[in-house]
């Protein structure tokens, strides 16, 4: 499923495990974050060398992404897989070549015996919300505002770095979830939290910015008081036993359905 995944991207998958490949990883992050806090290629090195060997996309000799996690131990879940970073170059996003990585990782871990994925995102980044919940067909089943404290990397200087924590079952074949697109909305247009106010037998609507770049630069005041909206909204839920399980994308408004979370 990867392979085909990397054919249709135009790209092939490697594993990185020299020291130019670290160089080459190192590359991409800075293209992506700046040069900002960058992880040694002496920790991606010994990362390959403990089993958890990062995956490569490649167009020609070229690295173009990659995708970069380790072994974890959850109090609860025990053993799962800590996929920390997925980075590709910015002239080649959205063009299915994380998508390829993801499936890369996802079949190293379960050649080694892991069942669960595990990671942060902010969930005010729609694109990277449709990627997770619907393309990968993941469930956000935990949040922490501030997970992260202050950051100053070029992409999330100045914001509080709230996140929302992934889970991928990663024995559940790829993508999204069937649900409705009928549940009460929680914030209204104007960026306010309306509160729990009953109980919604198919959730809840949590709508987020279709681009909190471009809403950051027009409006950051307006960004800051969506993102307390959100967080609101989103502790309210998950206090309420709701897990974020689709991301849905609409002309008047994109978001998450929040419900009881499925089995596993």
């Amino acid at each position: 499923m990867a392979g085909r995944a990397a054919e249709a991207a135009g790209v092939e998958l490697r594993p990185l495990r020299s020291l130019e490949d670290c160089d080459a990883v190192i590359g991409v992050m800075i293209a992506t974050w700046g040069d900002h806090q960058t992880i040694p290629r002496e920790t991606i090195r010994a990362l390959g060398e403990s089993g958890n060997v990062p995956y490569g996309a490649f167009a020609g000799q070229a690295l173009i992404g990659y995708v970069l996690g380790w072994a974890g131990v959850d109090p609860h879940e025990g053993l799962h897989l800590h996929s920390h970073m997925l980075a590709t170059l910015p002239d080649r996003r959205h063009r299915g070549v994380g998508y390829a990585l993801k499936l890369a990782q996802r079949a190293q871990g379960l050649e080694q015996g892991i069942s669960v994925a595990r990671w942060t995102f902010d969930p005010l980044v729609a694109r990277n919300a449709y990627f997770n919940l619907h393309k990968l067909g993941a469930v956000a089943d935990r949040f922490e505002r501030n997970f992260y404290g202050e950051m100053t990397d070029s992409l999330n200087r100045g914001e509080r770095s709230d996140r929302f924590v992934i889970r991928w079952d990663l024995e559940r074949d790829p993508g999204p979830r069937v649900v409705e697109r009928d549940a009460p909305e929680l914030i209204d247009e104007a960026w306010n939290f309306l509160g729990l106010q009953h109980e919604a037998e198919r959730g809840f609507f949590v709508r987020v910015p279709a681009d909190l770049l471009e809403l950051r630069e027009q409006n950051p005041k307006l960004a800051a008081r969506c993102r307390d909206a959100v967080a609101e909204a989103i502790d309210a839920c998950m206090a309420a036993g709701l897990v974020a399980v689709a991301f849905l994308r609409h002309e008047d408004a994109s978001g998450y359905v929040m419900t009881k979370e499925p089995a596993r």
